[in-house]
């Protein structure tokens, strides 16, 4: 079982930049796959960027080069560090964690954490 908690959400102006963490609760060796998700009202769930065990990344198309994850495995810890930001990005986001087992994969998801972006 993986616990994740989020943090770093809050007020931010248009063209400004904010950092979300996501901390783990498990050695993130453990874990195979780590992801940023936003929710917006009336919109689905969105993938925003991903990283793999092995090392790849990949970003939604509406990122633009603004945004950037990265992971701390010393501290169990991944990022989304986010620049330019625009007010459609406001949302909450979401951690998760994928881990692959033998038969299913295991997914895991933190709380939430609500980041608006004012113009």
């Amino acid at each position: 079982q993986v616990h994740l908690a989020e943090s770093g959400g809050g007020l931010v102006q248009a063209g400004g930049s904010a950092t979300l963490s996501c901390v783990s609760s498990e050695n993130m060796f453990e874990i195979d796959d780590l992801k940023w998700y936003r929710q917006s009202p009336g919109l689905e769930r969105a993938l925003v960027a991903a990283t793999t065990r092995a090392g790849t990344i990949k970003y939604a198309d509406f990122v633009e080069g603004r945004f950037t994850i990265s992971r701390d495995n010393a501290k169990n810890t991944f990022y989304l560090h986010m620049n330019s930001l625009k007010p459609e990005d406001t949302a909450v986001y979401l951690c998760n964690a994928v881990v692959i087992g033998r038969n299913t994969d295991y997914d895991y998801w933190g709380q939430g954490t609500q980041l608006t972006v004012s113009s």
